[in-house]
Protein backbone atom coordinates (compact mmCIF):
# COMPACT_ATOMS: atom_id res chain seq x y z
CA UNK A 1 0.00 0.00 0.00
CA UNK A 2 1.04 3.62 -0.48
CA UNK A 3 2.04 5.69 2.54
CA UNK A 4 -1.15 7.77 2.30
CA UNK A 5 -3.44 4.74 2.04
CA UNK A 6 -1.56 3.05 4.87
CA UNK A 7 -2.00 6.11 7.09
CA UNK A 8 -5.70 6.34 6.21
CA UNK A 9 -6.16 2.75 7.34
CA UNK A 10 -4.33 3.49 10.59
CA UNK A 11 -6.68 6.43 11.18
CA UNK A 12 -9.79 4.32 10.50
CA UNK A 13 -8.66 1.81 13.14
CA UNK A 14 -8.85 4.61 15.72
CA UNK A 15 -12.37 4.64 17.21
CA UNK A 16 -12.48 8.41 17.25
CA UNK A 17 -16.21 8.99 17.66
CA UNK A 18 -16.66 12.68 18.42
CA UNK A 19 -15.17 14.22 20.51
CA UNK A 20 -12.61 11.43 20.87
CA UNK A 21 -9.33 11.50 18.95
CA UNK A 22 -8.38 7.93 19.93
CA UNK A 23 -4.73 8.30 18.93
CA UNK A 24 -5.02 9.93 15.50
CA UNK A 25 -3.02 13.00 16.50
CA UNK A 26 -0.18 10.85 17.80
CA UNK A 27 0.02 9.28 14.33
CA UNK A 28 0.15 12.74 12.74
CA UNK A 29 2.84 13.93 15.12
CA UNK A 30 4.93 10.84 14.45
CA UNK A 31 4.86 11.59 10.72
CA UNK A 32 5.47 15.34 10.78
CA UNK A 33 7.90 15.94 13.64
CA UNK A 34 10.70 14.07 11.81
CA UNK A 35 9.98 16.33 8.81
CA UNK A 36 10.79 19.40 10.92
CA UNK A 37 7.33 20.49 12.05
CA UNK A 38 7.02 22.14 15.46
CA UNK A 39 4.18 20.71 17.58
CA UNK A 40 1.71 22.62 19.74
CA UNK A 41 -1.23 21.13 21.62
CA UNK A 42 -4.16 23.45 22.20
CA UNK A 43 -6.60 21.21 24.08
CA UNK A 44 -9.74 22.63 25.65
CA UNK A 45 -12.16 20.65 27.80
CA UNK A 46 -12.81 17.26 26.22
CA UNK A 47 -11.45 18.33 22.84
CA UNK A 48 -7.96 17.73 21.51
CA UNK A 49 -6.47 20.23 19.07
CA UNK A 50 -3.13 19.87 17.31
CA UNK A 51 -1.20 22.59 15.48
CA UNK A 52 2.02 21.71 13.65
CA UNK A 53 4.00 24.29 11.70
CA UNK A 54 6.98 24.26 9.35
CA UNK A 55 8.54 27.71 9.18
CA UNK A 56 8.08 30.79 11.33
CA UNK A 57 7.45 33.61 8.85
CA UNK A 58 4.37 34.62 6.92
CA UNK A 59 2.39 34.07 4.83
CA UNK A 60 0.84 31.08 6.62
CA UNK A 61 -0.91 28.27 4.74
CA UNK A 62 -2.89 25.95 7.03
CA UNK A 63 -4.42 22.60 6.17
CA UNK A 64 -7.44 22.16 8.44
CA UNK A 65 -9.20 18.94 9.32
CA UNK A 66 -10.82 16.86 12.03
CA UNK A 67 -10.00 13.43 13.40
CA UNK A 68 -13.41 12.75 14.94
CA UNK A 69 -16.16 10.85 13.14
CA UNK A 70 -19.90 10.46 13.60
CA UNK A 71 -21.30 7.36 15.35
CA UNK A 72 -21.52 4.25 13.20
CA UNK A 73 -25.16 3.39 13.72
CA UNK A 74 -25.83 -0.34 14.15
CA UNK A 75 -22.50 -2.00 13.40
CA UNK A 76 -24.37 -5.15 12.39
CA UNK A 77 -25.74 -3.21 9.40
CA UNK A 78 -22.24 -2.66 7.99
CA UNK A 79 -20.92 -4.99 5.31
CA UNK A 80 -17.50 -4.72 7.00
CA UNK A 81 -16.58 -3.71 10.58
CA UNK A 82 -16.63 0.12 10.58
CA UNK A 83 -13.30 0.48 12.39
CA UNK A 84 -11.49 -2.20 10.43
CA UNK A 85 -10.40 -0.75 7.06
CA UNK A 86 -11.45 -3.05 4.24
CA UNK A 87 -10.65 -2.73 0.53
CA UNK A 88 -13.17 -4.28 -1.87
CA UNK A 89 -13.50 -3.60 -5.59
CA UNK A 90 -11.22 -0.58 -5.42
CA UNK A 91 -13.09 1.03 -2.51
CA UNK A 92 -11.82 1.57 1.02
CA UNK A 93 -14.57 0.99 3.59
CA UNK A 94 -14.63 2.30 7.16
CA UNK A 95 -16.06 5.05 9.28
CA UNK A 96 -14.22 8.21 8.32
CA UNK A 97 -12.93 6.82 5.01
CA UNK A 98 -14.41 9.87 3.28
CA UNK A 99 -15.18 12.21 6.18
CA UNK A 100 -12.40 12.85 6.61
CA UNK A 101 -9.59 10.48 7.46
CA UNK A 102 -8.41 9.98 3.88
CA UNK A 103 -8.29 13.76 3.51
CA UNK A 104 -6.29 14.10 6.72
CA UNK A 105 -3.87 11.40 5.61
CA UNK A 106 -3.44 13.15 2.25
CA UNK A 107 -2.64 16.40 4.06
CA UNK A 108 -0.07 14.77 6.31
CA UNK A 109 1.85 12.99 3.57
CA UNK A 110 1.69 16.04 1.29
CA UNK A 111 3.13 18.26 4.02
CA UNK A 112 5.88 15.75 4.84
CA UNK A 113 6.96 15.44 1.21
CA UNK A 114 6.81 19.20 0.70
CA UNK A 115 8.99 19.94 3.73
CA UNK A 116 11.54 17.38 2.57
CA UNK A 117 11.69 18.72 -1.01
CA UNK A 118 11.51 22.44 -0.17
CA UNK A 119 12.99 22.94 3.32
CA UNK A 120 13.69 26.62 2.57
CA UNK A 121 10.24 27.51 1.21
CA UNK A 122 8.90 30.98 1.85
CA UNK A 123 6.35 31.56 4.62
CA UNK A 124 5.01 28.69 6.69
CA UNK A 125 3.07 25.47 6.07
CA UNK A 126 0.95 24.06 8.86
CA UNK A 127 -1.73 21.58 9.81
CA UNK A 128 -4.51 22.17 12.33
CA UNK A 129 -6.52 19.23 13.63
CA UNK A 130 -9.44 19.05 16.05
CA UNK A 131 -11.36 16.16 17.58
CA UNK A 132 -14.64 18.10 17.80
CA UNK A 133 -15.96 19.06 14.38
CA UNK A 134 -18.74 16.49 14.12
CA UNK A 135 -20.08 17.34 17.59
CA UNK A 136 -20.79 20.57 19.41
CA UNK A 137 -17.63 22.22 18.05
CA UNK A 138 -17.37 24.45 21.12
CA UNK A 139 -13.82 23.56 22.20
CA UNK A 140 -12.26 22.96 18.81
CA UNK A 141 -11.24 25.34 16.05
CA UNK A 142 -13.27 28.21 17.48
CA UNK A 143 -11.09 28.17 20.61
CA UNK A 144 -7.89 27.79 18.63
CA UNK A 145 -8.81 30.84 16.54
CA UNK A 146 -9.34 32.81 19.74
CA UNK A 147 -5.87 31.75 20.89
CA UNK A 148 -4.29 32.76 17.58
CA UNK A 149 -6.03 36.13 17.71
CA UNK A 150 -4.82 36.79 21.26
CA UNK A 151 -1.20 36.37 20.18
CA UNK A 152 -1.51 38.12 16.85
CA UNK A 153 -1.12 35.04 14.67
CA UNK A 154 -2.74 35.35 11.23
CA UNK A 155 -3.77 32.54 8.89
CA UNK A 156 -3.52 33.76 5.31
CA UNK A 157 -4.78 30.70 3.42
CA UNK A 158 -6.71 27.70 4.71
CA UNK A 159 -7.39 24.45 2.81
CA UNK A 160 -10.02 22.28 4.48
CA UNK A 161 -10.15 18.58 3.64
CA UNK A 162 -13.93 18.20 3.91
CA UNK A 163 -15.37 15.84 1.27
CA UNK A 164 -16.36 18.38 -1.37
CA UNK A 165 -16.29 16.19 -4.49
CA UNK A 166 -19.48 14.88 -6.12
CA UNK A 167 -18.97 12.65 -9.17
CA UNK A 168 -15.19 12.61 -9.39
CA UNK A 169 -12.34 13.78 -7.20
CA UNK A 170 -11.82 17.52 -7.54
CA UNK A 171 -14.95 18.31 -9.55
CA UNK A 172 -16.13 20.78 -6.88
CA UNK A 173 -14.37 23.08 -4.43
CA UNK A 174 -16.18 24.97 -1.71
CA UNK A 175 -15.29 28.66 -1.74
CA UNK A 176 -17.81 29.55 0.94
CA UNK A 177 -20.65 28.17 3.03
CA UNK A 178 -24.16 29.23 3.86
CA UNK A 179 -24.90 30.49 7.34
CA UNK A 180 -26.75 28.24 9.78
CA UNK A 181 -29.17 29.81 12.27
CA UNK A 182 -31.06 27.50 14.61
CA UNK A 183 -34.09 28.29 16.72
CA UNK A 184 -36.17 26.58 19.38
CA UNK A 185 -39.62 28.12 19.48
CA UNK A 186 -41.94 27.62 22.45
CA UNK A 187 -45.59 28.39 21.68
CA UNK A 188 -47.88 28.94 24.67
CA UNK A 189 -51.55 28.07 24.82
CA UNK A 190 -54.07 27.08 27.48
CA UNK A 191 -54.47 23.41 28.36
CA UNK A 192 -57.98 22.04 28.45
CA UNK A 193 -60.42 19.29 27.51
CA UNK A 194 -60.84 18.59 23.81
CA UNK A 195 -64.61 18.65 24.30
CA UNK A 196 -64.46 22.27 25.49
CA UNK A 197 -62.13 24.04 23.03
CA UNK A 198 -63.73 27.39 23.90
CA UNK A 199 -62.15 27.10 27.35
CA UNK A 200 -58.66 26.34 26.02
CA UNK A 201 -56.19 27.73 23.49
CA UNK A 202 -54.53 25.07 21.35
CA UNK A 203 -50.92 26.14 20.61
CA UNK A 204 -50.76 23.75 17.64
CA UNK A 205 -53.75 25.38 15.98
CA UNK A 206 -52.48 28.83 16.90
CA UNK A 207 -49.10 28.18 15.30
CA UNK A 208 -50.31 26.40 12.15
CA UNK A 209 -51.07 29.54 10.05
CA UNK A 210 -47.75 31.07 11.09
CA UNK A 211 -45.93 27.87 10.12
CA UNK A 212 -47.60 27.92 6.71
CA UNK A 213 -46.45 31.49 6.15
CA UNK A 214 -42.92 30.77 7.38
CA UNK A 215 -42.72 27.79 5.01
CA UNK A 216 -44.05 29.76 2.02
CA UNK A 217 -41.98 32.88 2.66
CA UNK A 218 -39.44 33.79 -0.01
CA UNK A 219 -36.59 34.87 2.22
CA UNK A 220 -34.32 36.01 -0.62
CA UNK A 221 -33.37 35.13 -4.18
CA UNK A 222 -29.82 34.14 -3.31
CA UNK A 223 -27.05 35.62 -5.43
CA UNK A 224 -24.38 34.56 -7.88
CA UNK A 225 -22.56 32.63 -5.18
CA UNK A 226 -25.37 31.29 -2.96
CA UNK A 227 -28.73 29.56 -3.47
CA UNK A 228 -31.84 31.13 -1.89
CA UNK A 229 -32.21 30.93 1.87
CA UNK A 230 -34.16 27.91 3.13
CA UNK A 231 -36.29 27.42 6.26
CA UNK A 232 -36.81 23.90 7.60
CA UNK A 233 -38.57 22.55 10.69
CA UNK A 234 -36.66 19.63 12.17
CA UNK A 235 -38.93 18.73 15.09
CA UNK A 236 -42.33 19.56 16.60
CA UNK A 237 -43.29 18.31 20.04
CA UNK A 238 -46.48 18.85 21.98
CA UNK A 239 -49.19 17.04 23.91
CA UNK A 240 -49.58 15.32 27.26
CA UNK A 241 -49.89 11.83 25.83
CA UNK A 242 -53.65 11.76 26.36
CA UNK A 243 -55.91 12.02 23.32
CA UNK A 244 -58.55 14.05 25.14
CA UNK A 245 -56.30 16.90 26.33
CA UNK A 246 -55.56 20.10 24.43
CA UNK A 247 -51.90 20.82 25.15
CA UNK A 248 -50.81 23.99 26.87
CA UNK A 249 -47.59 24.44 24.93
CA UNK A 250 -45.58 23.15 22.01
CA UNK A 251 -41.93 23.24 21.03
CA UNK A 252 -40.63 23.66 17.49
CA UNK A 253 -37.02 23.26 16.36
CA UNK A 254 -36.11 24.89 13.07
CA UNK A 255 -33.12 25.95 11.00
CA UNK A 256 -32.24 28.57 8.42
CA UNK A 257 -29.50 27.96 5.87
CA UNK A 258 -28.99 31.47 4.63
CA UNK A 259 -26.95 33.38 2.11
CA UNK A 260 -25.02 36.62 2.26
CA UNK A 261 -28.17 38.34 0.99
CA UNK A 262 -29.50 38.22 4.57
CA UNK A 263 -28.15 38.83 8.05
CA UNK A 264 -28.89 37.03 11.29
CA UNK A 265 -30.79 40.12 12.45
CA UNK A 266 -32.91 40.23 9.27
CA UNK A 267 -34.06 36.65 9.79
CA UNK A 268 -34.91 37.10 13.46
CA UNK A 269 -36.93 40.23 12.81
CA UNK A 270 -38.91 38.69 9.96
CA UNK A 271 -39.68 35.48 11.89
CA UNK A 272 -40.91 37.41 14.89
CA UNK A 273 -43.01 39.70 12.68
CA UNK A 274 -44.81 36.68 11.22
CA UNK A 275 -45.43 35.15 14.64
CA UNK A 276 -46.75 38.45 15.98
CA UNK A 277 -48.98 38.90 12.94
CA UNK A 278 -50.73 35.61 13.79
CA UNK A 279 -51.12 36.37 17.49
CA UNK A 280 -48.77 33.63 18.65
CA UNK A 281 -47.59 33.80 22.26
CA UNK A 282 -44.03 32.53 22.23
CA UNK A 283 -40.41 32.55 23.28
CA UNK A 284 -37.50 31.81 20.92
CA UNK A 285 -34.03 30.61 21.85
CA UNK A 286 -31.72 31.40 18.92
CA UNK A 287 -28.32 29.81 18.22
CA UNK A 288 -26.01 30.91 15.43
CA UNK A 289 -24.07 27.85 14.27
CA UNK A 290 -22.12 29.90 11.75
CA UNK A 291 -22.44 33.00 9.61
CA UNK A 292 -22.14 32.70 5.82
CA UNK A 293 -18.70 33.25 4.39
CA UNK A 294 -17.23 33.60 0.92
CA UNK A 295 -13.64 33.66 -0.29
CA UNK A 296 -13.44 36.51 -2.76
CA UNK A 297 -9.65 36.79 -2.93
CA UNK A 298 -8.07 34.94 -5.80
CA UNK A 299 -4.69 33.66 -4.55
CA UNK A 300 -5.88 30.47 -2.85
CA UNK A 301 -8.59 29.70 -5.39
CA UNK A 302 -6.16 30.20 -8.27
CA UNK A 303 -3.50 28.04 -6.61
CA UNK A 304 -6.06 25.29 -5.96
CA UNK A 305 -7.44 25.35 -9.49
CA UNK A 306 -3.93 25.30 -10.95
CA UNK A 307 -3.06 22.29 -8.78
CA UNK A 308 -6.17 20.44 -9.95
CA UNK A 309 -5.38 21.15 -13.58
CA UNK A 310 -1.76 20.00 -13.18
CA UNK A 311 -2.54 16.79 -11.26
CA UNK A 312 -6.01 15.79 -12.48
CA UNK A 313 -6.25 17.69 -15.75
CA UNK A 314 -9.41 19.66 -14.99
CA UNK A 315 -10.39 22.61 -12.78
CA UNK A 316 -13.21 22.43 -10.25
CA UNK A 317 -16.59 24.11 -10.11
CA UNK A 318 -16.66 26.67 -7.26
CA UNK A 319 -19.62 26.04 -4.94
CA UNK A 320 -21.04 27.17 -1.59
CA UNK A 321 -23.47 24.31 -0.88
CA UNK A 322 -23.47 21.64 1.77
CA UNK A 323 -23.61 21.98 5.53
CA UNK A 324 -21.35 23.93 7.84
CA UNK A 325 -17.64 23.37 8.37
CA UNK A 326 -14.92 24.73 10.61
CA UNK A 327 -14.24 27.24 7.86
CA UNK A 328 -16.92 29.36 9.55
CA UNK A 329 -14.41 30.04 12.34
CA UNK A 330 -11.42 30.68 10.08
CA UNK A 331 -12.99 32.93 7.43
CA UNK A 332 -13.94 35.80 9.80
CA UNK A 333 -10.25 36.26 10.64
CA UNK A 334 -9.64 37.44 7.09
CA UNK A 335 -8.18 34.19 5.79
CA UNK A 336 -8.99 32.89 2.32
CA UNK A 337 -10.71 29.51 2.68
CA UNK A 338 -11.17 26.67 0.19
CA UNK A 339 -12.56 23.21 0.86
CA UNK A 340 -11.28 20.34 -1.26
CA UNK A 341 -11.59 16.69 -0.37
CA UNK A 342 -12.88 13.24 -1.29
CA UNK A 343 -16.21 12.16 -2.75
CA UNK A 344 -19.09 12.91 -0.39
CA UNK A 345 -21.70 10.38 -1.55
CA UNK A 346 -21.27 8.00 1.41
CA UNK A 347 -20.41 10.36 4.26
CA UNK A 348 -22.19 9.67 7.58
CA UNK A 349 -23.80 6.57 6.02
CA UNK A 350 -23.59 2.86 6.73
CA UNK A 351 -20.68 1.43 4.69
CA UNK A 352 -18.92 4.76 4.26
CA UNK A 353 -16.20 4.43 1.63
CA UNK A 354 -13.85 6.23 -0.73
CA UNK A 355 -12.08 5.13 -3.94
CA UNK A 356 -8.59 3.88 -3.14
CA UNK A 357 -7.16 5.48 -6.27
CA UNK A 358 -8.28 8.95 -5.16
CA UNK A 359 -6.29 8.96 -1.93
CA UNK A 360 -2.83 9.34 -3.46
CA UNK A 361 -4.12 11.76 -6.08
CA UNK A 362 -5.55 14.01 -3.38
CA UNK A 363 -2.20 14.05 -1.61
CA UNK A 364 -0.53 15.11 -4.86
CA UNK A 365 -3.04 17.94 -5.31
CA UNK A 366 -2.41 19.17 -1.76
CA UNK A 367 1.33 19.11 -2.33
CA UNK A 368 0.94 21.09 -5.54
CA UNK A 369 -1.12 23.74 -3.71
CA UNK A 370 1.78 24.09 -1.27
CA UNK A 371 4.22 24.46 -4.14
CA UNK A 372 2.01 27.00 -5.93
CA UNK A 373 1.71 29.26 -2.88
CA UNK A 374 5.00 28.81 -1.02
CA UNK A 375 7.49 28.08 -3.80
CA UNK A 376 6.28 29.36 -7.17
CA UNK A 377 4.34 32.44 -6.04
CA UNK A 378 6.43 35.57 -5.47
Amino acid sequence: MSETLDLTCDFIRCRSVTPEDAGCMELITARLEPAGFATERLDFGDTQNLFMRHGTAGPLLVFLGHTDVVPTGPESDWSHPPFEPTITDGLLYGRGAADMKSGVAAMVTALARFAEKYPDHRGSAAILMTSDEEGAATNGVVKVVETFKSRGEQIDWCVIGEPSSFDRLGDVIRVGRRGSLCGVLTVYGIQGHVAYPDKADNPIHRFAPALAELSDEVWDQGNEFFPPTSFQVSNIHSGTGAENVIPGRMEVSFNFRYSTALTETDIKQRVEAILNKHGVRYDIAWRLSGAPFLTTGTELIDATQAALVKVIGQPARPDTGGGTSDGRFIAPTGAQVVELGPLNGSIHKIDEHTPVADIDVLSEVYEQILVNLLVIAP
